[in-house]
């Protein structure tokens, strides 16, 4: 079994920071509100004009991250709603880059680097925005490939990228070999996740993959008998009842939930 030393490392960072933060985070009622509230797609849209966050994010996000103890930090630069953080150089006309003239993904780089944090991106599968998505898959999966090659190419060494929404066609070809491929020409030691869902936690999936997720289920010790390589694993936990910032959320665990599952990882 290859053993590869950048796996290793990513294992040895540890603690990181998941965080969701988009279009969604103005209507405070998590991450999937333009899919599971009765917004409209115009009203939920128009919100791209006003999503232009204080100046010291990043700063402030990555300042909180490390004085918790984390040493990474995961970033939606593109959720299932489909607005990029990103500057989409012209792939589409729906980022922050567009409505705002700004890159927060770069604002969020440049302060990980500056502080010595990690920079991980989350890149969904899933699109809700863009109509390809069900009307023509292979152009969309042309489009999401390139959208993930400004994303190795642009912001310089990354620690990661965590996929998500692989899931919502579970019978799709979704042509992993050429997206993970492209990802290893400009960011070999990138450590490559894609969210197997809450319905398959753990699971071994394609040779690329450096890591499996355990999406906000306890971890156990992987089966790697007839792997051809050491795959790691993570835990993805939420804090409350969503990802995304939600208002009136009561269901936040307690610190003494959070500190003893971060041990049990």
């Amino acid at each position: 079994m290859i053993v590869k030393e950048y796996i290793k490392k990513f294992e040895k960072l540890g603690f990181g920071m998941f965080v969701h933060f988009g279009i969604y985070s103005e209507y405070a009622k998590g991450e999937w509100a333009r899919y599971s509230t009765v917004v409209g797609v115009e009203e939920y849209e128009a919100l791209a004009d006003t999503f232009n966050p204080v100046p010291e994010w990043a700063t402030e996000l990555v300042a909180t991250a490390k004085a918790a103890g984390c040493k990474y930090i995961t970033l939606t630069t593109r959720h299932h709603d489909g607005f990029s953080l990103y500057d989409t150089c012209g792939l589409n006309d729906y980022s922050t880059a567009v409505f705002i003239g700004r890159d927060l993904v770069r604002e969020f780089v440049d302060a990980c680097n500056h502080h010595g944090i990690v920079p991980f991106f989350y890149h969904t599968y899933l699109d809700w925005y863009d109509e390809r998505f069900d009307s023509d898959f292979p152009a969309y999966l042309d489009f999401l490939r390139k959208s993930v090659e400004l994303l190795c190419t642009r912001y310089g060494k990354i620690g990661g990228i965590w996929f998500d929404g692989k899931w919502s066609k579970p019978e799709a070809d979704w042509e992993e070999d050429a997206m993970y491929s492209m990802i290893r020409r400009y960011q070999p030691e990138a450590i490559i996740v894609n969210n197997t869902g809450l319905s398959a936690l753990g699971e071994l999936g394609h040779i690329e993959l450096d890591s499996v997720t355990f999406e906000r289920g306890k971890p156990k010790p992987l089966n790697l008998e007839g792997s051809p390589k050491y795959v790691a694993s993570e835990m993805c936990e939420i804090f409350g009842s969503h990802w995304g910032y939600a208002a009136g959320d009561l269901l936040y665990k307690s610190p003494a939930t959070i500190i003893e599952e971060l041990c049990d990882c």
